[in-house]
């Protein structure tokens, strides 16, 4: 089954990370599925609480517009610019453009669900 996630009540394709957060979080979702709001944070992300923490494997990256990642093991962050810093990368947003992202993602605020399909 596949992780989808939908933002602000658009369905986005998402190449999720092959690693053992996505596993946890994929596993979490087999039982129910996670809404969250997200709130813009520096000027490059959309970021939020968890239900719960999962597993980190943070390494240092630097983030493009269309990265998902978990910070602190329970906030996931969506990125719509640049950042650099330790986390754990899930996933990447597929098939917008850059302005698409920031259009979608630059605002005060943000609903995500992710859910499996």
């Amino acid at each position: 089954m596949e992780i989808i996630l939908t933002v602000n009540g658009t369905e986005l394709t998402v190449s999720w990370e092959d690693n053992e957060s996505v596993a946890e979080i994929r596993s979490y979702l087999e039982n129910e599925s996670i809404t969250a709001t997200l709130n813009r944070y520096g000027g490059f992300e959309q970021t939020g609480a968890l239900p719960q923490t999962f597993t980190r494997n943070d390494v240092q990256v630097t983030t493009i517009p269309g990265d998902i990642v978990l910070y602190l093991g329970n906030q996931i962050c969506l990125y719509f610019d640049n950042n650099t810093w330790a986390f754990t990368k899930l996933g990447h947003i597929e098939g917008l453009s850059d302005e698409e992202i920031r259009e979608l993602l630059d605002t005060d605020s943000v609903e995500i669900t992710l859910e499996l399909k």
